[in-house]
């Protein structure tokens, strides 16, 4: 029996992002906070679908939004 925790899923709206640069500096930002296992990005969508270890609830959402802003972009909210 595992006692490893489902992974979570979360879809944020991000704007700013126009090309894979910028999809790989938010990539690159999010990617290092604790518990995320998966990040992707697309441009044309405006869209970062974070993959996490932990629940992703308003600590994580701060956290992510954080990431997002050093790497340049602003999360407008989750999808």
């Amino acid at each position: 029996m595992s006692t490893q925790q489902p992974n979570t899923t979360a879809v944020y709206k991000v704007t700013g992002m126009t090309c894979g640069h910028c999809e790989g500096a938010v990539v690159g930002e999010v990617s290092q906070i604790e518990g995320v296992a998966a990040v992707e990005a697309a441009a044309a969508s405006g869209l970062v679908t974070v993959t996490s270890a932990v629940p992703a609830d308003a600590a994580f959402d701060e956290a992510v939004a954080a990431a997002v802003d050093e790497a340049g972009y602003e999360l407008v909210g989750r999808v």
